[in-house]
């Protein structure tokens, strides 16, 4: 996988100076067609003085009486612009991690007049050959100074944004993550004291069975509330099987009157989703509508393939019996479930309400 962190690696960097190096010696480059030629006729008068115009100005150098002296200065001007660059790159991208500006630009003019000043004593040591175009040679150290500021300046800029954006990830993370907390928190009092009276219930009708398995059920719902915090997606099997215990406690608690049509398809038992997704929906049919003889709730939990992406979703749908009063609630349900599906699925929920019914439709992962 590409990395910012792999790109910017010393390996990387020495890669990158290599491929550097050319675009600063395009101007050599572009040169060789006219300098091997007059190389061939000068062949003659090796190591003797030559005169030659830059710009209309005449100055006299020592030339190479050899192609092969040619190439390898060639090789060699190649090589110290890449190792230069190498260099400050290293300098901009791994030691000034910071925006600093003015301490980027002067300590890299500072190494890269250090490398020209380097450039110019090797340029004289080698008995036939000298650098002549001293404006053309200063330039190219400028322009690659220039480039390494520039690249170095915009690395910076971006570890900056990338560290911000990661801080309000986490921040969002942190949020979210207390309030599925507060959600579950604000849940445990109200339905463990429904759930010691349906509990007690039981005991008095002396039905053994039942309550023993209205205690394990209770202890599994309890369990995985209790482990949820440290849970991000989980599969739609471990979540139909909360389901499972959560939905046998409310069947007892309404003596039928709500029940549950789950039609998921196997497949789909491996697709994540959000932990304690289900919870909130089945909490809201229960706390928004009139549960009785007259009004029974019958909830369809299902898959299919949704007509718009083509991808497979996941339906909480139940009808609508309005009680007289309004429910008093906090109302951060869905919304609470719409925030952690955005930021760990990356995708919305969407709501669907007719006169008769709520859908909920949950996008799987």
């Amino acid at each position: 996988m590409f990395t910012i962190k792999k790109f910017t690696s010393v390996q990387a960097l020495l890669l990158f100076g290599l491929l550097m190096g050319v675009f600063i010696i395009y101007p050599n480059i572009a040169q060789i067609p006219w300098d091997i030629p007059r190389l061939v006729q000068s062949a003659g008068t090796d190591g003797a003085a030559m005169q030659i115009f830059v710009n209309g100005v005449k100055i006299n150098c020592v030339c190479f009486g050899s192609l092969t002296g040619f190439w390898l200065f060639f090789i060699f001007r190649y090589l110290f612009f890449s190792v230069t660059i190498w260099v400050l790159l290293i300098i901009n991208i791994k030691k000034i991690k910071q925006p600093a500006y003015t301490r980027r630009i002067f300590l890299t003019a500072a190494v890269t007049a250090l490398a020209y000043g380097l450039y110019i004593q090797i340029s004289l040591s080698i008995n036939k050959h000298i650098d002549c175009f001293t404006v053309h040679l200063l330039f190219q150290f400028v322009v690659a100074c220039v480039l390494c500021v520039l690249i170095g300046y915009a690395r910076a800029l971006y570890s900056v944004q990338r560290e911000k954006e990661l801080e309000i990830e986490r921040l969002k993370r942190e949020m979210l993550q207390s309030r599925c907390d507060a959600l579950a928190n604000q849940i445990n009092p109200h339905f463990f004291f429904n759930s010691l009276n349906c509990l007690t219930y039981l005991i008095r009708s002396d039905d053994k069975e039942r309550t023993l398995e209205f205690v394990n059920k209770l202890s599994n719902v309890f369990r995985f509330i209790l482990q949820s915090d440290k849970k991000g997606l989980v599969t739609l099997n471990e979540e139909l099987n909360f389901l499972d215990s959560f939905r046998y406690l409310l069947e007892v608690r309404f003596a039928d009157k709500l029940t549950f049509d789950i039609r998921v398809e196997a497949s789909a038992t491996a697709m994540k989703l959000p932990v304690l997704s289900l919870l909130p929906l089945v909490d809201n049919a229960v706390v928004h509508n009139a549960i009785d003889s007259e009004h029974k709730i019958h909830m369809v939990i299902a898959t299919r393939s949704d007509s718009d992406s083509g991808e497979t979703v996941l339906t909480v749908s139940n009808p609508i019996y309005p009680k007289l009063e309004k429910p008093f609630t906090n109302g951060t349900g869905l919304t609470n479930l719409s925030a952690r599906f955005r930021l760990m699925v990356h995708k919305d929920i969407r709501i669907e309400q007719t006169d008769d019914t709520f859908t909920v439709i949950l996008p799987l992962t």
